[in-house]
C-alpha cells in the first residue's frame, strides 16, 4: 500500500484526524469478506498494482506525423491510479503547445493548446470506466501532430444504452470511481462528455469524437499546424495587405487635404498625415505618374491641382 498516498487521499477527502485508518478503510468497503483488500483498493492504493494486474498502466505514446509509423517517445506509468492520472497529465503537458499568462503578479496561468480540463476528465474516465480484467490491452494516449487519442479496454457499460451517451453515468468499477469522487476529481450526474465539449468549443476546437464499441476511444483534434512555409507566405502576404492600406489611407489623405487647401506644402502634409516628406513626395510622384494630380507653378508659389478622370 502507498501510506503517503493514503495520507494524501485522507486529506483531500476531508478525514478528520482523530479517525482511525483502519476504520476509514471499513468505511470506504475497501476489504472483501474475508479481509483481504479487494482489487480496486490494490488498484487504487498499491504502489505497484501492474504487478497484480499485467495492464493496469497508461502508455503514453508520441508519433511524427498524423500515421502510427514512426514512434518518437514511448511512455509507461504504473504506480497507484492517481500517479498514472498525474504523470501521463505532465506527458500531454509536455509534447503540447502551452501558453503562460501573468496578471497582476499573481501566479501565472497556463493556457493548454487543448485545455487541461478536457484531459483530466478524459483521463479519470478511462481509469475508473476501463475494463482491468481484459488483459490484452492497456489504456494508451497517442500523440499525432493533428491529434490526441485516448483510448482504453471496454466500451459503454451494458446499463448505458448509445443513445444515452453524455446523459447519464455508470461505472464499471464503482469503487474506483467513488474513491476518485472522494477526492472531487470526477461528477456523478453525467455531465462530463457535454463539459468536453464546451470546453473544445471555447477555444474554437471541435467537439470531440467517441468509439465507443470494444475499445473505448476519444479523439480530440489538435490546433492546424501550418508548414514554416506557409506561415512565411501568409506573413508575406499580411505585410503586402498592410502595406497596400497604408499606402491607400495616406493616398486619401493628401487628396482631401489638398481638397481643403491647394497651397499646402509638402511639409505641412508630411506633418498632417505623420509621414515622411520622402513617403509625401513617393505618393505624390505616383499619383502625378497616374495622371490624378499635378502642380501649378514653383514649388513655393505654385499650387496642386485634382484632375477628374472622365472614365
Amino acid at each position: 500500500m502507498d501510506v503517503d498516498f493514503f495520507k494524501e487521499f485522507r486529506a483531500n477527502a476531508g478525514y478528520s484526524a482523530h479517525i482511525e485508518n483502519n476504520q476509514i478503510m471499513r468505511n470506504l468497503k475497501l476489504f472483501d469478506d474475508e479481509g483481504n483488500f479487494k482489487n480496486g483498493s490494490v488498484l487504487f492504493f498499491g504502489k505497484k498494482p501492474e504487478d497484480f494486474f499485467d495492464t493496469a498502466i497508461i502508455r503514453c505514446v508520441a508519433f511524427d506525423g498524423v500515421d502510427k509509423v514512426q514512434i518518437i517517445d514511448d511512455k509507461i506509468f504504473g504506480g497507484t491510479l492517481m500517479n498514472q492520472y498525474r504523470q501521463a497529465m505532465q506527458w500531454l503537458k509536455q509534447k503540447l503547445n502551452v501558453r503562460y499568462i501573468i496578471e497582476g503578479g499573481g501566479p501565472r496561468k497556463e493556457l493548454w493548446e487543448i485545455p487541461e480540463s478536457v484531459f483530466k476528465e478524459s483521463l479519470i474516465n478511462a481509469l475508473s470506466h476501463r475494463d482491468y480484467y481484459d488483459q490484452g490491452s492497456k489504456i494508451i494516449v497517442e500523440f499525432f501532430d493533428d491529434r490526441v487519442e485516448i483510448t482504453n479496454p471496454g466500451g459503454l457499460v451494458s446499463a448505458i444504452r448509445p443513445e444515452e451517451f453524455g446523459f447519464k453515468s455508470h461505472s464499471r468499477n464503482p469503487l474506483i470511481f467513488g474513491l476518485f469522487n472522494r477526492m472531487n476529481m470526477v461528477e456523478q450526474v453525467g455531465s462530463g462528455i457535454g463539459r468536453i465539449s464546451k470546453d473544445m468549443e471555447t477555444i474554437g476546437l471541435p467537439s470531440p469524437v467517441y468509439k465507443t464499441i470494444g475499445l473505448f476511444t476519444v479523439i480530440f483534434k489538435r490546433v492546424e499546424k501550418r508548414s514554416k512555409k506557409i506561415t512565411a507566405d501568409i506573413n508575406v502576404k499580411t505585410r503586402v495587405k498592410t502595406r497596400v492600406k497604408t499606402r491607400v489611407k495616406t493616398r486619401g489623405g493628401i487628396l482631401a487635404a489638398i481638397s481643403k487647401n491647394n497651397k499646402i506644402t509638402r511639409e505641412e502634409l508630411a506633418i498632417q498625415l505623420g509621414i515622411t516628406v520622402k513617403g509625401v513626395d513617393w505618393q505624390i510622384k505616383k499619383m502625378k505618374e497616374e495622371g490624378i494630380l499635378n502642380r501649378i507653378g514653383s514649388r513655393k508659389g505654385g499650387y496642386w491641382e485634382l484632375i477628374e478622370n472622365d472614365s
